[in-house]
């Protein structure tokens, strides 16, 4: 497939996109390799709890870098740059608000949380322990993805790039200084968590406020956008939790297996979350080209980049299943994995691989419709999938571990009949600002 211009602009945004999605779950695996070596089973166990609870909240306010990417994407492609900066300033502080809402909200409840998992009394004490102190975090998160995705609408993936790495980075360092140093337990990794992403959201305020200073965007929260970009990412917000249902009931199903079962589903799951994101590199790349292009009135362009785009993504599958199966063998040692977990982890990795090329045409076409601002389309797409898969995970969930993850090749597989329909047709092709 040679190179065309066409794919060029698609590497210079997914290339950075790539690099600054990877940082996250090689960070929080380097997170797990901590813990797993200074604090054994339990911990890693606790911490998959809490990290799914964590990724739940955050995930479902993934709409403040989507939903910003779309529309800042779409009046950057129609020349309204000071319209653009304003909706990035008011998700911004609709992120903010969120964050602290998150914290009022989650503390006391905890450990209600936790104890849905149905975690051994040791692991639940842990896990709201790790799931407490990370809260304090969440404005930052928060801010990072509203920051993240004002850049990626204005067409630059590298900034966010710089930012992660660096953020992660220092949040790795931090964890294995007050884990294996100070001795501070699973509360020394949540701490090192949340010093590092509160750093980062101040960069990217600096940015914004930069940015929006330049087009002579007022800075102070617009009450009508701030409520405007909440209702805009309503249909996503639904659309995430689906996506949040089955890898939390995926979780709570993997829990009631055994403590083994349990640590080696969720080091599988961030392995499978480091693949997503790898794909999700050219998605981003869609969001960013798709709503620039309709922005600017051009249905064919958004044709022809949607179509190449998913030839990317398939190949970039094959690719990544590839190197989980040349990987398979030494993936346990990296975690300091008994043999339980080690023997549970090997079967489930089969799997993982087979299912990364469907992944990669479905997370293309997410990132496309996303980008269209196809998110009512998006809402139903997610309910009938998750539909689909409920009942696969139950009835899985009496053969073990591999038949768990082959119930969420099923959904995977029903993801792609839906947006593959969707991008078929013209309905979501709506140009202008």
């Amino acid at each position: 497939m040679p190179i065309t211009r066409q794919d060029k602009e698609i590497l210079r945004l997914a290339v950075p996109a790539f690099g600054a999605l990877v940082a996250e779950p090689l960070f929080l695996l380097a997170d797990y390799a901590i813990v797993g070596h200074g604090l054994g089973t339990v911990a890693v166990g606790a911490l998959g709890v809490a990290g799914t609870v964590l990724a739940t909240m955050v995930n479902l306010c993934v709409f403040l870098a989507y939903g910003t990417t779309a529309s800042v994407a779409r009046s950057t492609g129609a020349g309204e740059h000071g319209r653009a900066m304003r909706d990035g300033v008011d998700g911004v502080w609709l992120a903010l608000g969120i964050g602290l809402g998150l914290i009022a909200l989650g503390w006391p409840l905890a450990p209600a949380v936790v104890s849905l998992f149905g975690a051994s009394p040791e692991q639940a004490a842990e896990a709201v322990t790790y799931l407490r102190i990370s809260l304090l975090g969440a404005p930052g998160m928060l801010v990072v993805l509203a920051g993240t995705g004002v850049l990626r609408g204005l067409q630059d993936t590298v900034t966010p790039l710089v930012v992660a790495v660096g953020s992660f980075a220092l949040n790795a360092a931090l964890n294995a200084w007050f884990v294996l140093v100070l001795g501070w337990g699973i509360a020394g990794s949540a701490w090192g968590t949340v010093l590092a992403q509160t750093l980062g959201a101040v960069v990217y305020v600096a940015v914004v406020v930069r940015g929006a200073r330049r087009r002579g965007t007022p800075l102070a929260p617009d009450v009508a956008g701030v409520r405007r970009a909440g209702t805009a990412g309503l249909a996503l917000f639904v659309r995430t939790v689906c996506l949040r249902i089955v890898l939390v009931v995926g979780t709570v199903i993997a829990t009631r297996m055994g403590e083994s079962q349990l640590a080696a589903y969720a080091i599988a799951t961030q392995l499978w979350t480091l693949l997503a994101f790898a794909l999700d590199a050219i998605a981003i790349a869609g969001q960013a080209i798709t709503g620039r292009t309709l922005g600017a009135g051009d249905a064919d362009a958004t044709r022809a980049a949607t179509a190449r785009m998913v030839r990317w993504g398939l190949w970039s599958g094959v690719l990544l299943g590839l190197l989980v199966v040349a990987a398979r063998p030494l993936l346990p040692g990296l975690f300091d994995a008994d043999p339980d977990v080690t023997e549970q982890l090997l079967a489930v990795l089969w799997p993982v691989a087979v299912f990364q090329p469907i992944c990669g045409v479905v997370f293309v076409l997410d990132g496309v419709l996303i980008g269209a601002g196809d998110q009512r389309y998006l809402a139903w797409a997610g309910v009938w999938t998750t539909l689909a898969y409920l009942p696969a995970a139950l009835i899985a969930g009496a053969f073990g571990i591999v038949a768990l993850w082959c119930a969420l090749g099923v959904w995977m597989v029903a993801r792609w009949i839906t947006l593959s329909r969707r991008a078929a047709g013209g309905a979501w092709l709506v140009t202008g600002a």
